[in-house]
């Protein structure tokens, strides 16, 4: 399920980048940030936003604003491409439901394989302790 990303309904804004490149970084705003309301995107299903939002805690605004940016090329077309790749792919990975979990027991052999793991590492910690001669 592909979702058409609307250019109108995005705020995109282009600021100078940081880190190395010499005096042209200095003077050239080529990172690009797009920013949109979360809640506000009419655009995504319901389901697909509430699970970006799980997903992608860091990229949210207190005010609900999902923020994207991107520094990685020296022009600006190519960071807003960069951009809308990496949102075209995180809402593909929020429109996949999430595979549901099937509860299973451990094997006999794990049980066995953790208690031994215990009792060894009881052992251990034991044989630190002070003794007395006997």
């Amino acid at each position: 399920m592909a979702i058409e990303i609307p250019r109108e309904k995005l705020t995109v804004r282009f600021v100078r980048s940081g880190g190395p490149g010499g005096q042209n970084v200095n003077k050239v705003a080529t990172k690009a940030e797009v920013r949109f309301s979360l809640e506000e995107a009419d655009w995504i299903p319901q389901q697909v936003r509430r699970r970006l939002a799980e997903q992608r805690p860091h990229v949210l605004t207190r005010a609900g604003e999902l923020v994207i940016t991107s520094d990685r090329f020296r022009s600006q077309s190519q960071n807003l491409e960069d951009c809308l790749a990496r949102l075209r792919s995180w809402l593909a990975a929020a429109a996949r439901p999430p595979k549901p979990r099937v509860a299973t027991k451990p094997t006999r052999g794990s049980q066995h394989r953790k208690l031994e793991a215990k009792r060894r590492r009881g052992d251990l910690k034991r044989d630190r302790g002070w003794r007395s001669e006997e």
